[in-house]
């Protein structure tokens, strides 16, 4: 059964890569969807500039530039969806095979996606506003950027459970969640800036301990506490993981029992 999940799971992902050449070239991936995220990340930076603060504008940039990994991701909401309105879904369902490592692997295009897109923003844009980036040090950011986005792909695909079941609301689902993780994750403030329980909410919520991880990294923290950081992130990440099976083999069931999984419009 691992051999033939496995099997699944690369064959969904070549879907995946084969879906982001078919959504992007090279010039509208660099020149348009690119471009835009680093606007992004520095319209914030340029918000702490403003205020005439060195930490807060590092504050704003680290936070918004890591967040894209986490916004991007989250459009496994979106891409899971098509499956329904493409008519799929039921033969997914119907398949010998638990559809679960097929939806994991069929939206794997926005992990790349998103850790690229985050790691040029930090990379290059640190420099333009004057941030230090110790290096080789800083290198050590890439990987923690790309735990983010799995962790947040994992938080996505429960998301994608329910979706899959209202395709209509996924656009808003997903604006809403990444909204919700911008406020609540330390993006643009510490967690401890907001009542209880939203602090607590947000141990465990994608992004926060990752983000954590990134700043300390940054700042020069001890090994310890980066790594430490790392794992609560991938603990988060292997929790919604495993909410997201349970919630993939119950659509699948209650699916096939009656019958509610039927070609979408």
């Amino acid at each position: 059964m691992i051999r033939d999940n496995a099997r699944v799971l690369a064959a969904a992902f070549t879907s995946a890569l084969a879906d982001l050449r078919a959504i992007y070239t090279w010039r509208t991936w660099s020149f348009a969807w690119l471009s835009r995220i680093l606007a992004q990340v520095a319209f914030y930076a340029v918000i702490g500039r403003l205020l005439g603060s060195a930490e807060r504008t590092q504050y704003l940039l680290v936070g918004n530039a890591v967040f894209i990994a986490a916004l991007v991701s989250l459009l496994v909401c979106a891409s899971t969806a098509w499956e329904r309105q493409a008519g799929t879904l039921p033969l997914l369902v119907a398949a010998p095979t638990s559809p679960f490592p097929l939806f994991v692997g069929r939206s794997a295009q926005w992990l790349l996606d998103g850790t690229m897109c985050a790691s040029i923003a930090l990379f290059v844009l640190s420099p333009l506003f004057g941030l230090p980036m110790p290096m080789p040090r800083a290198l050590l950011a890439l990987p923690l950027i790309a735990l983010v986005s799995w962790s947040t792909y994992c938080f996505g695909l429960v998301l994608s459970a329910f979706v899959l079941r209202k395709v209509e609301v996924r656009n808003l689902v997903s604006g809403l969640s990444s909204l919700t993780l911008m406020l609540v994750c330390g993006v643009q403030v510490p967690t401890t800036f907001w009542p209880a329980p939203f602090p607590q909410l947000a141990e465990v919520l994608p992004l926060t301990h990752g983000l954590g991880a990134v700043r300390d990294l940054l700042s020069g923290a001890p090994a310890g506490v980066v790594v430490g950081g790392a794992a609560l992130e991938l603990c988060v990440a292997t929790g919604w993981l495993v909410v997201a099976g349970l919630a993939f083999r119950h659509l699948a069931e209650s699916g096939r029992r009656d019958g509610s999984i039927e070609f979408g419009d």
